[in-house]
């Protein structure tokens, strides 16, 4: 279990610094000022996800799976649907229908932020 946790965190950490690297020098130029505060605020939220996963990997509650389902969709769809939809100018294609896949993984993170609170004060202190 904690090897998912850590290959999908070091994912998500990998895939916010190659698309930070993109957004700030591929995309700066190309992207109105509001589509590019979205994606760094989409990879912003990745990032985050990414090293809590890393974190909770090494703690107990890698044993809680809900934990990482949480995490794993809610960062699928919230950051995912940002980036697409800030970079929906840039392609031929009508991302706009993504607008409400956000908050749904917005909600999933939120919940999986509740239940790793919810899951830390069961641990037995030591």
């Amino acid at each position: 279990m904690m090897k998912k946790y850590l290959i999908t965190g070091g994912i998500f950490a990998l895939l916010s610094v190659l698309l930070g690297a993109i957004g700030s020098h591929a995309l700066e130029n190309r992207l109105s000022t509001e589509s590019l505060q979205a994606f760094e605020t989409a990879n912003r939220y990745l990032m985050y996800h990414a090293l809590a996963l890393l974190v909770i990997s090494q703690t107990p509650l890698v044993t809680r799976p809900w934990i990482f389902r949480l995490f794993f969709w809610g960062v699928l769809l919230f950051s995912f649907s940002i980036y697409a939809l800030s970079l929906g100018s840039l392609t031929p294609y009508q991302w706009s229908v993504l607008g409400p896949v956000t908050p749904m993984g917005g909600g999933l993170l939120i919940l999986g932020w509740a239940l790793l609170i919810k899951e830390s004060l069961k641990l037995k202190s030591k």
